[in-house]
Order: C-alpha cells, then structure tokens, then sequence
C-alpha cells in the first residue's frame, strides 16, 4: 500500500478535529479529490477515517491506558496519528501490526516530529503486545462506562436510552449502530418488478450484494458499491436514495392520486418526491439553497419535475397565503440525529444535553410557523431521525395539547439489524372544526 494512503487520513482527521463539517461530508470530499487511486487504497481510507471516529472514545480509553501522556494533552497530529495506529492494530486484522507501528512513527518523522518517534512507537507497540488482555471498565462496578467504552457512547447518551429502553434494547441499540449500514435506494413507481430484478442482477454482476428490503417491494439494500452514481439505471432515474425509515413515513401518510402535498423541511428531498409518485404535486421549501439544488436535480431525474414545485422558506415563518392548502404536510423537523449516529459518526460528540433543550425549542417554533397549511380533517406527518423522546413522543402530545389535531399514529423505529436508521414518525390529523 502507498505510504501517503496514511497521511491522507491523517490530514482528513485533522480536518475533522477542527470541528467544520460533518465526518461523513469530509470523508466523500476526501474520496473525491483521490478518485485516481485504486478502489482497495479508497476502501482503506473510508475505513480508517470513519473507523477512527467511530470508535474514538474507546481508542481514547486504550490510549490513556498505555501512554504516559493523557489523549487530551497530546498535541493535534500525534492525536491523531495515534489513534490511526491503535484502530489498525485493534480492528483492522488485513494490517500487521508492526506496520501499524512503523507507518505511524515514518509519519511522525514526515511531519516534523522527529523527537517524539520514540513515544509512539513505544505506545503502540505496548497496545500491541497487550490488545488481548487490557483491562476495560467493570460491568458491575462501572457499568455506565462500560457500555460508553465498549460501544464508543457518550456516558450521557448511554444514561439517558438505558431510562428510556432499558438494558437490554440499550445494549442491542448500541450494537446495531456500529454495524456496517449498506445503502438504501428505491426504485420508482415506473420501474416494473421486473425491471427491478433486472437492475439488480446487473448490479450484483459487478461484484455488488444486493438484499431486497423485508419492509417495501421497492426497496433494496446494497453493499459493496464504489458509488450509487455509476451503477446501471441512476442516470435513467430508475432509482434514488433513500432509508426505508423514510419510505415507511411516505406511507403511514396514505396518499392518494389527487392529494396535493406540503413538505416544510424537505432536504434532501426522499419524501417529497417518494409523495410526488403517489399524489398530485408537492410544494417542498427548505431554508437551503444548495440542499433544494439537489431536490430539483433529483426531480429532473427521475422525470418529477412537473410534480415538484421546490421553494426557499424558512419553516418558522407563517405563510397565510398557503393557510389550509395541503391535504398533508410533512413536517420532518431538525432534530438531535441520534438516530443516524451510523452514518453520521461523530454527532454524538456534538450534541449535547443543552442542544436539545435548543432543539426542541426550534421544533416548537416550526410547528407554529407551518401547521396551518394542513386542510381540515387533513394529515400533518411529524417525524425526525432521532430516537429521543423529548423530540418525538413528548413533541406530538404537545402538537396535540396546543393545536386541533389529534394522534392516529406513532412508530418509534429502531436500527434493527443496521437496515434501518432510528427514525420516529407520527400521523396527526386535523379537526374539521
């Protein structure tokens, strides 16, 4: 493997330190820009980079066990590197570890620290030679950390799903969001069965597995695909994107042909336009210009375009014009992403206790700002791709308690075997009075 593999890691880790953009966009923009390199060195790359994030706290954990010097003090680059080097050595059994050592210290040298080889060599060596027999936080006496370090969970989140689902959906939840996450895409309505199959045998020819969804006919997991762009029927627009989660949301709303729909927060756009095949048009608003670009390239492609007017609008300000116009609404607010912490890895470093007090205030004010749209006797469809009461549950009894609407149904889904992300929808409907 080509030495600089490892240092377009250790700058990509470095640019997730620096706290700007979500891992998962740094990651692509990385496997982008090194679109040359040949597909085992771009796989060594997603894997090492997520990999690191993913397991930061336990790395961290093992770190501290066998350095002198604290994860914390150590200086940005040697973070780094050494947590590249204990996750190769911990979980990457294709990498000797004495490459994992050796690379690491060459790199150390490379970036101007020289005096400190010595220091990581000697860490990650130690780690090594006792991988097997480091001792981890007691389940007895420590068993909220130990779940936090085993599963790489902040404490905090450990504490509050062990009040809410108990230990053992707890420790099965922790689980299933370390598992690898294939790719979820739908074919669309125009797509026949099969045409479906044929699609799929011509994808899993070119060395991809492909699993039909036990949930929806028309959805379908993928893994091992280089890119969903290249695969035989995106640019036709057979396909799209999209989480069944999601999918399931579009259908607990029961559509019908002339149904004309409101989407409030519809970045990146899999309700909108999974709503424009079954109903008569969606308006989908969103506060980003760029993230409705991709609504509209979606739209044109998949042959939408006439179904789908796509707006800027910020969902907290009241539009009377469009008072009592849809015949739903969905309502896919801002959320703590919780249940998303599978493909986008480091939000659970990012979000804490205070921020969901600020996100529900957010939500609360989106409610406000949009539920006027719904006709009388029509559906409002609250979701989020959390898995955290306060913006789920206590949010809808609060809808129900401030606004003429009553609950028809709730579905709080969990990443059951990772096909999954967490995700919470509710169909509310509105009085006719």
């Amino acid at each position: 493997m080509a030495e600089n593999v490892r240092e377009i890691v250790l700058d990509t880790l470095l640019e997730m330190e620096r706290g700007g953009e979500y891992s998962d966009r740094i990651v692509k923009a990385v496997l982008d820009k090194y679109d040359y390199l040949d597909s085992q060195d771009k796989r060594f790359i997603k894997r090492l980079a997520e990999g690191c994030v993913e397991r930061r706290i336990e790395l961290d954990y093992i770190l501290n066990r066998c350095s002198t010097v604290p994860v914390n003090r150590m200086k940005p680059l040697i973070r780094c590197l050494m947590r590249m080097g204990a996750y190769q050595i911990l979980y990457m059994d294709t990498v000797p570890d004495s490459a994992a050592c050796n690379e690491a210290v060459k790199l150390a040298g490379r970036r101007k620290f020289t005096g400190l080889k010595g220091f990581v060599n000697g860490v990650l060596r130690r780690i090594a030679a006792e991988k097997d027999r480091i001792p981890m936080p007691d389940p007895v006496t420590e068993p909220l950390r130990c779940l936090s370090v085993q599963y790489s969970m902040p404490e905090w989140i450990v504490e509050m799903w062990l009040g809410e689902y108990g230990a053992e959906q707890t420790r099965l939840l922790l689980e299933q969001l370390l598992a690898v996450h294939p790719v979820t895409v739908r074919f669309g309505g125009r797509v026949t069965p099969d045409r479906r199959r044929a699609y799929m045998e011509n994808w899993q020819g070119k060395g991809v597995r492909v699993t039909p969804s036990e949930y929806l006919d028309y959805a379908c997991y993928l893994e091992g695909a280089p890119g969903v762009t290249g695969l035989a029927g995106y640019a036709e627009g057979a396909f799209a994107v999209q989480d069944v989660s999601s999918m399931l949301c579009v259908e607990a709303a029961g559509l019908r042909e002339g149904d004309r729909i409101m989407d409030v927060c519809a970045a990146p756009g899999g309700k909108a336009l999974l709503a424009a095949e079954k109903a008569a048009h969606v308006l989908a608003r969103d506060v980003s210009e760029q993230k409705l670009e991709r609504i509209r390239e979606n739209a044109r492609r998949m042959g939408l375009e006439e179904k789908i007017t796509v707006q800027l609008w910020d969902a907290r300000q009241a539009d009377e014009s469009m008072a009592e116009s849809a015949d739903a609404v969905f309502m896919d607010v801002p959320c703590s992403g919780l249940g998303v912490l599978g493909k986008k890895r480091d939000i659970k470093y990012r979000v804490t206790p205070e921020s969901l007090d600020e996100l529900t205030r957010l939500q609360r004010e989106i409610i406000e700002g949009s539920w006027r749209y719904v006709k009388p006797g029509g559906v409002l469809m609250y979701s989020t791709c959390t898995i955290d009461r306060r913006e789920n549950q206590d949010m809808c009894e609060w809808i129900c308690a401030n606004y003429p609407f009553t609950l028809e149904e709730c579905r709080q889904l969990l990443p059951e075997r990772a096909h999954m992300d967490g995700f919470f929808y509710a169909r509310l409907r509105r009085g006719l009075n």
